[in-house]
């Protein structure tokens, strides 16, 4: 596994390293050794999730969990092509209210870890698409927050334009009110 740090802090572009042969290919894509080495040693997947997508444009996020069982993740497209997002939300990091974005797809099998206390969402690019989480921490309801996808705080830059979205994603108030 290679691990590739982006600007924001302990989040990184995760990339499988597929050994091949006639068979086809094998990789890991979780494993506690290469995430200790790569600094995420705290990482822990408490529950897995699937998100099934069935128009391109759809659109889920901008989520997190709050205090005191914030919800690291690590996000795998493992059907179709999505852009996923992270937004910092620590308000003592030195990218706070910083987003990066990146392209998931089945076919590259590259993954994003998003570490706690920043908000995650996608928009898929293809019609069919699915993604795969493992979470660090189990759903609470009651802990479940957001951000607006399109807050310009944040000012992220999706590459489409929305077409689906539930309201709860689209009502999210600003940030800076909600803060």
């Amino acid at each position: 596994m290679k691990f590739a740090p982006t600007e924001i802090a302990e989040l990184m572009v995760i990339e499988i390293e597929p050994i091949a042969d006639e068979r086809g290919e094998f990789a890991r894509s979780f494993c506690t050794v290469e995430f200790r080495k790569a600094g995420l040693g705290a990482f822990a997947p408490a529950q897995m999730n699937i998100s099934r997508n069935a128009k391109m444009g759809t659109l889920r996020g901008m989520h997190y969990q709050g205090a005191p069982m914030p919800d690291p993740k690590v996000v795998r497209c493992t059907r179709g092509r999505v852009y996923d997002v992270a937004v910092d939300l620590r308000p003592d990091s030195v990218t706070f209210c910083k987003w990066f974005g990146l392209e998931l797809s089945a076919d590259r099998q590259n993954a994003l870890y998003v570490p706690p206390g920043c908000a995650h969402g996608f928009i898929t690019l293809e019609d069919d698409s699915e993604v795969f989480y493992l979470m660090g921490a189990p759903y609470v309801p009651e802990l479940a927050r957001g951000v607006r996808w399109n807050d310009q705080v944040f000012g992220i830059h999706w590459p489409i334009s929305p077409v689906t979205m539930a309201a709860r994603d689209a009502e999210y108030p600003d940030f800076e009110s909600a803060a």
